[in-house]
């Protein structure tokens, strides 16, 4: 079993590697060899020293007949660059996003074309396919049969991909899953290009005792997932049976993961009351006409049937999202704001 995860060194390349790592096995069958791909692998990545582990460095179009040096039996394609990258940039959006998947797909035919095995392949996805169309207005909950009308390039290039994944698996080619992901709260480390951003960055920098911006009106609702949910959700789709019934990949449909909903007020709200005044004062609201406007175009409310097939379940409240994060990354965070600086193990966080 030989398995590879593109955007390995990413937030949740990494972590989908150390689940697999963990078990070392996929649908109860030993890992034989976990590929991580990156353009970028950072110094001292504690994956790179574990036997199972081959690290594949660069352009991911550059480095196809690396990757697929030997068969590929699953591949979990999550590497892309993010929204307000796409917006600011779009030959970038196009070729990491667009040309580099049309690319490992074109891999993977190969492979089976030559009578090798017909990759699983798993493909991240976004809410961003969906937007309000002034013709089309959304619905007040969307589901996997709400058309996509989406009012981005990102969008716009994730729903390519998807319904490239849909021709190539109805051909035979690929096994394609498609997960759409909600965005992800609260993301470790420092801030990223995605317009979205900001969700994490509003609850991270204050923990960690710095000023946040909050770039859109607090009344605004959105679909967040956990860390934890998300990478759960991933290997989930990842290993179902195809198939009908409760816990099987049925049809060709993408999946949209669990969303908590939750509006920009009630994820203060909860800072404050989790972390303290002192903390929550260091957000100051400033709504940016451009962000508010892409990340508002968004959907914030789903059904989860589709999901809830597969066992997935939504976070329960974002107080538990946060909760999770202090859990996970005690490092990261103030533990007394009063302190001036990062005091692990002491200081106390209100339940």
């Amino acid at each position: 079993m030989r398995i590879v995860v593109t955007g390995g060194f990413g937030f949740l390349g990494r972590q989908v590697g150390d689940r697999l790592l963990a078990t070392r096995t996929f649908r109860g069958v030993p890992i034989d060899r976990l590929v991580l791909a990156d353009r970028i692998v950072p110094s001292g990545a504690g994956a790179v020293s574990d036997p199972l582990v081959e690290v594949v460095r660069g352009d991911l179009t550059d480095r196809l007949d690396e990757v697929f040096a030997e068969p590929v039996d699953v591949l979990v394609h999550l590497a892309a660059a993010v929204s307000a990258e796409c917006e600011a940039d779009f030959d970038l959006g196009m070729g990491a996003n667009l040309d580099t998947t049309r690319a490992l797909l074109e891999a993977a035919r190969a492979q089976s074309a030559a009578g090798g095995p017909v990759p699983l392949l798993v493909f991240s996805s976004s809410v961003a396919v969906y937007g309000s169309d002034p013709a089309l207005p959304l619905p007040p909950v969307v589901s996997e049969s709400t058309l996509p009308t989406p009012r981005s390039s990102y969008g716009i290039q994730k729903l390519v991909c998807e319904h490239l994944i849909a021709d190539y698996t109805r051909r035979g080619f690929v096994d394609g899953r498609v997960a759409r992901l909600m965005t992800v709260s609260v993301r470790p480390g420092k801030p990223n290009a995605a317009a979205s951003g900001f969700l994490s960055g509003i609850i991270r920098e204050p923990l960690a005792g710095l000023p946040a911006i909050c770039p859109v009106r607090p009344d605004l609702r959105v679909a967040l997932a956990s860390p934890r949910r998300t990478v759960e959700a991933i290997l989930r789709i990842a290993e179902a049976e195809r198939g009908t019934g409760r816990g099987r990949f049925d049809g060709g449909l993408p999946v949209n993961l669990p969303a908590l909903t939750v509006s920009v007020a009630e994820m203060l709200a909860t800072l404050r009351q989790v972390a303290g005044d002192a903390v929550a004062d260091l957000v100051t609201v400033a709504p940016d006409p451009a962000v508010e406007a892409l990340v508002g175009s968004w959907p914030a409310a789903f059904d989860h049937t589709r999901a809830a097939a597969l066992g997935l379940a939504p976070d329960p409240s974002f107080a538990s999202v946060v909760r999770d994060y202090l859990a996970d990354h005690p490092d990261a965070v103030l533990a007394d704001p009063t302190l001036g600086e990062r005091q692990p193990g002491r200081g106390r966080w209100n339940d």
